[in-house]
């Protein structure tokens, strides 16, 4: 018998091609410096230290446990404010530490950068939270301090409630928010790769030069919403541009990520939905002249392991003994207009959350018997991405998702250290013996472990504003569309 599957109905196996070599998987551990990020409820168990959070030794412990572990990246999730309706109560978000208290990650990766050697380092940081001079400054500084190892998970925000803490009435319109990210790159990129010359420092203290000032460069950047006149105050970091991720599953979001990212992030319900969405966003990068390789996708799973099924099983009914059904309604934002969560036995069709619609329309495929109702959603939501089984089963499931064109995981964690203590532990061997995860890091920054060089290719737009700001030298307009080579799906919820 196969571990248990995360789609809610049995997908076909998916093979690599014959004779293809296999290669590893890249892993990231999935975290967030609050309480309760994504498995919500667990928090309570007595084995979890993700209450922790506020004590710096707790991340600093966990670094050195992935690095030992060989784990590509540590990924941190951020948000800007509270989920739900903005003018409604957030008592339910309060009372499950629904990320709230959480802390600043790009803060805490200096911390945690000189505490470890070769352990890549993702901060999730919002267009609207920081302003572009500000926030390439202090990437910079944390690419210098890690010797390379940065990378940005670029996101646009969703919450209301985020948008008015800095100053807005609401989330900025969908569509919109792309073309402020667009606007929000192109600052940063020229401030990253324009601004200084690969040679511009000297520090030569026998002529008394410390940088050549024809090679650093004001970027004069005026723009719908952004005025920067550079130049950029921090020399070239290991990796200038960090490496870059990008989590946005719609069209704008995909159409984005073909362009910019390095490293997607992907939630499929299932490996065959995985490819398709894998494939479309591929062919979208090639219209901006990128290649398929360019892009790399990362799915997002939690593991039950066992020493065997039935011991897999019962720990997996343990978790879900201290599933939090208020917490994984409050996190979907299905919620009343004054901000409480629905009673459990309460018809998803009766819901009136926009995003609950979707979920009720996908989830009536699946049962049959009954009306879905709203606890439902909530167990669907804490298992949906889950993987049950013995570490052999585990890794069965992995190659499936590889051969759907996988790259990476990222690793939801149950609860803190013990989720990736055990993955590192019990399943990390086992893949390691198939081949399908790294035994030791590739020297360099980051980007260099994970593509072979520690900056941008050519073909990024990025890499446009090289050397484009010395005497006589004109920049070119990266481009913003892609053909509409496709129809893009959108998948189910």
């Amino acid at each position: 018998m196969s571990a248990s599957s995360p789609d809610p109905t049995p997908q076909p196996l998916l093979h690599a091609a014959p004779g293809s070599a296999r290669r590893p998987l890249r892993f990231n551990a999935f975290v967030m410096n609050t309480t309760s990020h994504i498995q919500h409820g667990q928090w309570r168990r007595p084995d979890a230290q993700q209450t922790r959070f506020n004590d710096v030794r707790t991340w600093i412990e966990l670094a050195r446990t992935l690095e030992a572990a060989k784990f590509d990246t540590m990924f941190f999730a951020d948000v800007s404010g509270l989920y739900g309706d903005a003018d409604a109560d957030f008592d339910v978000y309060v009372r499950e530490g629904l990320q709230i208290p959480s802390n600043d990650p790009t803060v805490l990766l200096s911390a945690l950068a000189v505490n470890t050697e070769h352990l890549g380092f993702a901060t999730t940081s919002n267009v609207f939270q920081n302003h572009p001079f500000n926030f390439a400054r202090q990437i910079s500084t944390l690419d210098h301090i890690s010797d390379g190892r940065i990378a940005w998970n670029v996101v646009t925000g969703m919450q209301d409630n985020g948008a008015r803490n800095y100053g807005m009435d609401r989330v900025t319109e969908h569509s919109e928010r792309y073309r402020w990210a667009q606007e929000y790159v192109d600052v940063v990129y020229k401030l990253w790769e324009g601004s200084w010359d690969e040679d511009a420092l000297l520090q030569d203290k026998e002529r008394g030069l410390h940088a050549d000032p024809s090679k650093i460069h004001k970027i004069h950047h005026r723009g719908e919403r952004y005025r920067v006149e550079g130049p950029h105050l921090s020399s070239p970091s290991p990796q200038r541009t960090p490496l870059l991720f990008q989590a946005g599953s719609s069209l704008s979001g995909r159409r984005f990520a073909a362009q910019h990212a390095e490293a997607v992030f992907l939630v499929s319900p299932s490996p065959a939905l995985a490819a398709q969405q894998i494939a479309e966003t591929r062919a979208l990068a090639t219209g901006f002249g990128r290649e398929p390789g360019d892009v790399t996708f990362y799915q997002g799973l939690s593991f039950v392991i066992g020493s065997t099924e039935e011991e897999a099983r019962a720990k997996a009914a343990e978790y879900d003994e201290y599933i939090s059904v208020d917490g994984y309604l409050a996190h979907s934002a299905v919620v009343d207009r004054a901000g409480r969560v629905y009673p459990p036995d309460t018809p998803l069709k009766d819901v009136q959350t926009d995003g609950a619609r979707g979920f009720a329309e996908w989830l009536s495929k699946h049962i049959t018997d009954r009306e879905p109702v709203v606890a439902d959603l909530a167990r669907q939501r804490a298992t949906s991405q889950r993987i049950v089984g013995t570490p052999e089963q585990i890794a069965d499931r992995l190659q499936e998702w590889q051969a759907a064109g996988v790259d990476g995981i990222n690793v939801i964690n149950w609860v803190i250290p013990g989720s990736f203590e055990e993955f590192a532990d019990h399943v990390l061997p086992g893949l390691r013996a198939r081949g399908l995860a790294q035994s030791e890091y590739a020297e360099g920054p980051l980007r260099q472990k994970l593509f072979g060089s520690p900056r941008l290719n050519d073909r990024h737009p990025a890499a446009g504003y090289r050397g484009a700001y010395g005497e006589g030298r004109a920049v070119l307009p990266a481009p913003t569309t892609a053909p509409d080579r496709l129809t893009v799906s959108s998948g189910t919820p």
